[in-house]
């Protein structure tokens, strides 16, 4: 299978085919960063291609697919450098029964320690439940079972962030040499702290770097922006399931601040509508990118337009009326 597309600039790559044949044709230790949500274990259907990982018959065979990609990353990373993967629990059963859950997370931990990654840590980030009930409609979430019978209610589960390092040396050190100089998320930070932005001093007295760093370095990331993600809506087609949850911009922020140096390369095998690619371009790195699926392809170039221009674009965000209707729902 040829690239259908692609969109080529000096400051990302984004293709329009199977992220296996693409890496196949990436040359060894190349990438800097790979961070990207895999299609979860079957648990959503994003397109009706044979290629497509959610369509594997079993979670098993899910697996088997997923090995040739996680294989190839761990080719085109280098050596001491991280790829950062989204992940969740997923449910065993249906939406109508009582939940039980699979661990996913801990299935990709062991298929990447098999690949020659090791496991160096995890982030949890908070979803509100609100929003989780309107999008899933998990019977366990509402506040009807809660009242008829609460041993089948469920909890919104966090969105995981699982850190893996390629086994070896970094040859390039990610430093900050002034700290961190911008927070993603939506903790209002002292204004006495803005003064020490940059600051050139002992970074031990940089109060601006370490009121940030106290919040990146914390496990549980609750002042995610969950609301701050790409245009998606407009990548939906009515004869697919319709589940795009593009990975919150902050997430994506956080991860290229912290795991890559300016300029370097960042990468994401499923791109979906280019929220990983975007966060390290308006971030200063370089973005690669590739989706199977043509209409989440298209909504990603037009993504990418945006911050070609040098600014956010149509960032999206959860509005006072979707608010009002997420309350409504959760209470059914």
């Amino acid at each position: 299978m040829a690239v259908i597309n692609q969109e080529i600039t000096d400051k990302y790559a984004l293709y329009n085919g199977d992220c296996i044949e693409v890496m196949q044709g990436m040359p060894d230790d190349c990438i800097d960063l790979s961070i990207y949500s895999p299609p979860f274990g079957g648990l959503y259907n994003y397109s009706s291609s044979e290629r497509d990982l959610s369509n594997c018959k079993s979670y098993d065979e899910f697996f088997e697919h997923y090995d040739y990609c996680v294989r190839e990353i761990h080719r085109i990373t280098k050596p001491g450098r991280i790829s950062a993967v989204h992940v969740m629990p997923v449910p065993k059963t249906g939406a109508n029964s009582a939940r039980v859950l699979i661990d996913f997370p801990g299935d990709v931990i062991r298929q990447h320690n098999r690949m020659g990654f090791d496991w160096v840590g995890e982030y949890y980030v908070w979803k509100e439940p609100l929003a989780v009930r309107r999008r899933t409609m998990a019977k366990g979430l509402a506040h009807r079972t809660l009242c008829e019978d609460s041993a089948k209610c469920d909890n919104a589960q966090a969105d995981i962030l699982l850190m893996f390092r390629k086994r070896g040396d970094n040859a390039v050190p990610i430093a900050h040499p002034t700290g961190l100089e911008r927070y993603a998320g939506e903790r209002v930070m002292p204004d006495e702290l803005k003064a020490f932005k940059n600051y050139p001093g002992k970074q031990t007295e940089n109060r601006y770097s370490h009121w940030i760093w106290r919040r990146y370095a914390d496990a549980f990331w609750d002042d995610v922006r969950v609301g701050r993600v790409l245009p998606y809506r407009e990548a939906k087609e009515p004869d697919d399931e319709k589940h795009v949850h593009p990975l919150q911009l902050d997430v994506i922020e956080r991860a290229c601040v912290l795991w890559s140096n300016p300029g370097e390369k960042v990468f994401t095998p499923f791109m979906g509508v280019g929220s990983e690619v975007y966060g390290a371009v308006i971030n200063g790195r370089r973005g690669i990118g590739v989706e199977l699926k043509t209409s989440y392809y298209k909504q990603a170039v037009r993504n990418l337009a945006y911050a070609q221009e040098g600014g956010e674009g149509e960032i999206q965000d959860i509005d006072m009326a979707e608010q009002e209707s997420l309350v409504t729902g959760l209470m059914e």
